[in-house]
């Protein structure tokens, strides 16, 4: 599929001397306006009420978001590494800011097919060509750091509800003064929900397209000042061979990190999908309702500062202890934590929050480190394609996680009226799914030989000097 001139990969060959640490940035202004995924729980009880319908009804829309980004991002990844980032994150805004101008159609008019179709379905296609749009590029601007270099882009995703979360009551408000975020128990009108969605969508449009037209791609064989790929500490399950996407999906290997990460994402979503009225829920008795809408409030908000330095932190540690030691940590470490959650979460509030807290730091790690496990075991020929296929991982939790947690908790009451007894039956089963995960992660080896390309294919060959960056 052919793409505008303006937006083709040759415009946007960085000439020497670029500094490569303004990638990071353009990678942060798509990343942080499509984390506002992560920040639904602001606005779920408003959309049950303005629908008439239950929280598995309202779930279905982030699940669809999820199960789009997961397939847009499996489909369309090909695309992206042969077309480049900005054509990437140019379509990624307009399904992401058309996803937000349908949804609030679909509000004003109480048709929840429209918000389906909107948020959920555009939406999420934005959300998955955007997600995996500087991926690939950021690994071959940062050879040297890989971890760093996608932690310092995913994070954004992570971080992108810090910001949405409190703009959002905001915003509400400000279309709703009969709504006060500060007082538990007042809930926004939908109108103002829509009015919400509208203005979100015209934000967001101006910082994509900022993202989209200063990213840049390095020239053929750049590598950084001072860096020699043959002196690179080679570890177990590093390659310096490369394995095409269509290979990819053949490995034993993809399909293992496939369920690790199917399982740490499901595990994650557990606790984000249902983390402002979760806190509620568990501390309810003997507190007041302003105690508890102000708590809500500061949880949601300290779950995003996790999740983006969780993203940041283990991914860059990732640089030096490895990729599958990381991940025995998100996974192993975990487990301990849920069951902690589960049995003594509800006796003292520093007890929830700090565990919750390092939980969702694993979950957002998981995702920054991936691409740099990816690059570990394939290559980066064509990692930004095979992290899309794997990206289906998320898809499919993206409909496990909501499923579980909201199915359990309709089973168990009436949203509003629920106790930290009810989350109990969800959090074990997270339990569970991080245990798979683990035994995955530990059976993961190097990659086959009869999998790699026979040539090195990620760049074009020259007999020319490599070009060197002159910043570091």
């Amino acid at each position: 599929m052919a793409v505008p001139s303006f937006l083709a990969r040759e415009r946007i060959v960085a000439r020497p001397g670029f500094n490569r640490w303004l990638i990071p940035p353009a990678a942060l202004a798509v990343h942080l306006c499509i984390g506002q995924a992560y920040a639904t729980s602001v606005y779920k009880v408003a959309l049950v009420e303005h629908f008439d319908t239950g929280l598995t009804q309202i779930g279905i829309i982030f699940s669809i978001a999820i199960v789009m980004l997961g397939l847009s991002a499996a489909v369309f990844g090909t695309w992206v590494d042969k077309n480049g980032p900005r054509a990437a994150m140019f379509t990624s805004a307009v399904f992401w800011v058309s996803g937000f101008l349908v949804g609030s159609l679909g509000i004003y008019t109480e048709q929840l097919w429209l918000l389906y179709l909107g948020y959920g379905f555009l939406g999420g296609i934005g959300l998955g060509i955007g997600y995996i749009s500087p991926v690939s590029t950021l690994i071959k601007w940062f050879p040297d750091r890989p971890g760093l270099a996608t932690g310092m882009a995913i994070m954004g995703f992570g971080g992108g509800a810090l910001i949405a979360s409190p703009l959002s009551r905001q915003l509400m408000n400000w279309y709703d003064p009969n709504y006060d975020p500060a007082v538990a128990g007042t809930v926004p009108s939908g109108n103002a929900v829509a009015g919400l969605f509208l203005t979100l969508g015209l934000i967001y449009l101006v910082f994509m397209m900022f993202g989209a037209f200063i990213i840049r791609v390095p020239a053929a064989n750049w590598r950084p000042d001072g860096f020699d790929p043959s002196t690179v500490k080679q570890k177990s399950l590093v390659t310096t061979e490369n394995v095409s996407a269509n290979n990819a999906i053949k490995t034993p290997q993809f399909w293992l990190l496939w369920t690790v990460l199917f399982c740490n994402v499901t595990a994650g979503i557990g606790i984000l999908e249902q983390a402002a009225p979760m806190i509620q829920d568990f501390f309810r008795t003997g507190a007041t309702s302003t105690v508890l809408a102000a708590t809500a409030a500061g949880f949601v908000g300290l779950l995003s500062l996790f999740n983006m330095a969780g993203r940041f932190v283990w991914s860059s540690t990732s640089d030096y202890i490895g990729r599958k030691p990381i991940y025995m940590v998100y996974l192993g470490v975990g487990i301990i934590l849920y069951v902690i959650l589960a049995t003594l979460g509800s006796t003292a509030t520093w007890i929830f929050v700090v565990t919750a807290a390092i939980i969702i730091s694993f979950y957002g790690g998981g995702f920054a480190t991936v691409p740099a496990y990816l690059r570990d075991l394939f290559g980066t020929y064509q990692v930004g394609a095979i992290h899309g296929r794997l990206l289906t991982a998320w898809a499919a939790a993206g409909i496990a996680g909501p499923l579980i947690v909201n199915g359990v908790l309709d089973a168990r009451g009436t949203p509003g009226e629920l106790v930290a007894g009810d989350y109990r039956p969800a959090l074990f089963i997270m339990v569970g799914l991080l245990a798979v995960g683990f035994v995955a992660n530990l059976l993961i080896k190097p990659v086959s030989e009869k999998y790699f390309e026979p040539t090195q294919t990620d760049v074009p060959t020259t007999a020319a000097e490599p070009e060197r960056s002159t910043v570091r």
